[in-house]
């Protein structure tokens, strides 16, 4: 069953013990655009996206939900 990003971002964030504050000074994101996508409001862009894989380390699909396996991109 697919997750949706808002509970994937959530969980990474949880994992890492990340605040949004961090997160937004780490890749340069303001902590508004975090807010909405912790929320569902808004997803990210192509670019967030692909800013936030590389920074937690898992593939498009993880974070997007069309997969479980966080490392779908090291295979």
């Amino acid at each position: 069953m697919s997750r949706l990003f808002k509970d994937v971002f959530v969980q990474l964030l949880q994992n890492n013990s990340l605040t949004a504050y961090k997160l937004s000074k780490d890749l340069g994101i303001s902590e508004a655009l975090i807010s909405q996508w912790k929320s569902g409001r808004q997803l990210p862009k192509y670019d967030s996206i692909n800013l936030l894989c590389d920074y937690f380390n898992v593939s498009a699909d993880y974070l997007l939900g069309r997969t479980d396996n966080p490392n779908s991109h090291k295979q």
